[in-house]
């Protein structure tokens, strides 16, 4: 290439048609690479204040080489001006205004000029190389890709693709798994990314979408699209579980995942180096996909608050190590396949939960309503578990428990909807002590026992209030899924106001409200 510009026509495009089948480039990108490289090479030459364009025919490897300058009165940039006069012995009809081609002879470039050449021609070629990789490998995120390892740096594995690069970041990579130059290893496109260096292919072999693949190279059911995989697990190099479901009822989905004497899904066990896999029947119906996640555990009861996204789980006691598994590996799996946090107790665990919150809330009907024992354990046993419950809900769905009547239903509505009373006074006061403004109160949604929660964490204004971003106020508590409920320290502690269960439309609606003023006083 160092003598690429000062070699005779035909082996310029010799050169050119070379290189672009070389590095897979458009043949075109090459020559105009050439070209840029010669027309700083004249400039050079000439004179970099002038304004010098090179043209190299693609065919016959002709090159023209010309300066262009502009017609004018009065020169004042002798390199890219001209006055009318010399300008009409290059071209007679020049008028001023004209931008007009003034030709220059070839040149020939020395070894300095061609080394510069050689280094523009190289670096445009690279550019463009680097384009052709992005543009071939950004559509391949998610598809299983064949490499050789070239080399193992500080942990990641770089791996030879062919026309490029990958690298399984040591995150990506199958704990304990021996990898050695050479080999040739299989991984799924994670990522494809543009930067300074080139486009960066990001690979891995411990994400879910890995199995996923290697199953549907595996079963020829999930490639066709009759058995599809709803969700998939893994704790790479140790176990896995995947949810699938089948289109055509005569199909088996978890039989055909395990393939005659489990030879499919000892193929894909041998490509993750011995991760055991548990493949489980996927339900839209949460309670017995989460029955299944759990396998080989025998659960006795599930418990579902869609609210919290949580799942309470009754196990027998003997089942419970097996239901939380190794380090909480089965119940971590099983949560990460259903989405939801999952809570492990056995059955003692549970009495004595319902116990408590049975007494907590015959004690809460006792003092707030002024009732007997015996009544208010009464509406707990019917469902009742807050006093807005027995305020709000239908005199006659009160009047039908056993022993009521009308008249004792609408007393209790009386009591409940007064003690409500008594709590937003007591939490109005509260409020007025942190200094919350009163133009708080008027928010919609917003009631006097989430102002004090709010005047506690300092928003005790409208200002403060709109401030915020809908997250911070009532996004939801994320629970890690990979730990018990007994365990309470690594609770995300979400939106100022998680524990209301607000939504976020409805904080949206908030914060727009407490914004108002900010549009009017443009206004």
């Amino acid at each position: 290439m160092a003598n690429a510009i000062s070699a005779n026509r035909a082996e310029l495009i010799a050169i050119a048609n070379s290189v672009a089948s070389e590095k897979m480039i458009d043949k075109a990108i090459v020559i105009e690479a050439m070209e840029d490289a010669i027309q700083r090479a004249a400039r050079a030459r000439y004179g970099a204040e002038n304004d010098i364009r090179a043209k190299l025919d693609p065919d016959s490897g002709d090159l023209r080489l010309w300066r262009v300058v502009e017609v004018v009165d009065t020169v004042e940039d002798y390199f890219k001006q001209v006055d009318l006069k010399q300008a009409q012995k290059l071209k007679k009809d020049a008028v001023v205004g004209d931008f007009i081609v003034d030709p220059l002879p070839a040149i020939d470039l020395g070894r300095i000029d061609a080394q510069s050449a050689k280094q523009v021609i190289f670096q445009k070629v690279r550019d463009a190389e680097r384009e052709r990789q992005f543009e071939e490998y950004k559509d391949r995120v998610g598809e299983i890709i064949t490499g050789v390892v070239k080399s193992v740096e500080f942990g990641h594995v770089v791996v030879n693709l062919g026309r490029a690069e990958g690298v399984i970041r040591r995150d990506q990579q199958i704990p304990r798994e021996v990898v050695r130059v050479g080999d040739r290893i299989r991984s799924v496109v994670l990522n494809v990314r543009r930067e300074n260096r080139g486009p960066q292919i990001f690979l891995s072999r411990a994400h879910p979408e890995f199995m996923k693949k290697l199953f549907a190279q595996e079963v020829p059911e999930i490639y066709d699209g009759v058995i599809t995989i709803m969700a998939a697990a893994r704790d790479p190099g140790s176990r896995a579980k995947i949810g699938v479901i089948s289109r055509d009822s005569s199909i088996d989905p978890v039989g055909a995942c395990v393939g005659m004497k489990g030879s499919r899904v000892q193929a894909v066990v041998q490509e993750m180096q011995g991760e055991k896999i548990d493949i489980i029947p996927w339900s839209e119906d949460t309670a017995t996909f989460v029955v299944n996640a759990l396998q080989p555990a025998q659960v006795a009861r599930v418990v579902i608050d869609e609210e919290e996204e949580r799942i309470e789980v009754v196990v027998p006691d003997d089942q419970l190590s097996l239901a939380i598994g190794r380090r909480g590996q089965n119940v971590r799996l099983a949560s990460q396949l259903t989405g939801k946090a999952i809570d492990i107790m056995t059955e003692a665990d549970a009495s004595e939960k319902r116990q408590k919150e049975f007494v907590a809330r015959s004690e809460l009907f006792q003092n707030e309503l002024d009732v007997d024992e015996t009544l208010s354990q009464l509406l707990v046993a019917e469902g009742f578990g807050e006093l807005e419950e027995v305020a709000y809900v239908e005199v006659d769905e009160l009047a039908s428990i056993e022993g009521f009547d009308e008249e004792l239903a609408a007393e209790l509505q009386n009591r409940a909807q007064e003690a409500l009373e008594r709590r937003e006074a007591a939490a109005r006061e509260e409020r007025q002590a942190l200094g919350v403004e009163d133009a708080l109160a008027d928010m919609p949604h917003l009631t006097e026992a989430m102002l004090v929660t709010l005047g506690k964490a300092g928003i005790k204004t409208l200002d403060d209030l709109a401030d915020l971003a809908t997250d911070e106020l009532v996004q939801k508590k994320r629970v890690d899924q990979r730990r018990r409920k007994s365990d309470s320290s690594s609770d995300d502690k979400g939106g100022i106001l998680a524990a209301y269960g607000l939504s976020d439309e409805q904080g949206n609606e908030i914060i727009m409200a407490a914004r108002a003023h900010w549009f009017e006083e443009e206004a």
